[in-house]
């Protein structure tokens, strides 16, 4: 198995950013934290500092399409944020993530895991999601 670079997985929410990261064979994803996304100078600088702990470079971005595949505010919005860091040079993924929240919300109502008054759980399993599809979707689309 070759050892890659890992990749930080972005949930972009208009409060939060869930946040998850790859293992380094990309068979997998773990949820790492959250960070306040106002201000939004602020939230670039983690999100820099978070890379830069894992030594990576790549960004996968959750963009919430509409149900027709179009890009409504939330979509717009979430590549308008991440502009900062393509600049930096940072290679910057994107993946649908249509639904992941409610995805993780179901995920977390299966393990009994209030997560009405605790929405850091719901983003940061979003996150893990989006970074989980993103990979099945590399492997599948290499065979």
């Amino acid at each position: 198995m070759d050892i890659k670079k890992r990749i930080v997985a972005l949930d972009i929410g208009t409060k939060r950013i869930g946040i998850a990261i790859s293992d380094a064979f990309w068979l997998g994803a773990n949820p790492i934290d959250t960070i306040d996304r106002k201000p939004d100078n602020r939230a670039i600088e983690k999100i820099e500092a978070l890379c830069k702990s894992y030594n990576t470079d790549t960004i996968l971005i959750g963009i919430p399409y509409n149900m027709d595949g179009t890009m409504g505010f939330q979509a717009k919005d979430c590549i308008k944020f991440i502009e900062p860091l393509k600049k930096k040079n940072y290679q910057i993924l994107y993946h649908n993530e249509r639904l992941s929240s409610s995805e993780a919300e179901d995920i977390l109502k299966q393990r009994n895991i209030k997560y009405t008054h605790n929405k850091k759980q719901v983003d940061k399993l979003a996150a893990c999601i989006i970074l989980n599809d993103y990979l099945e979707y590399i492997k599948t689309s290499k065979n």
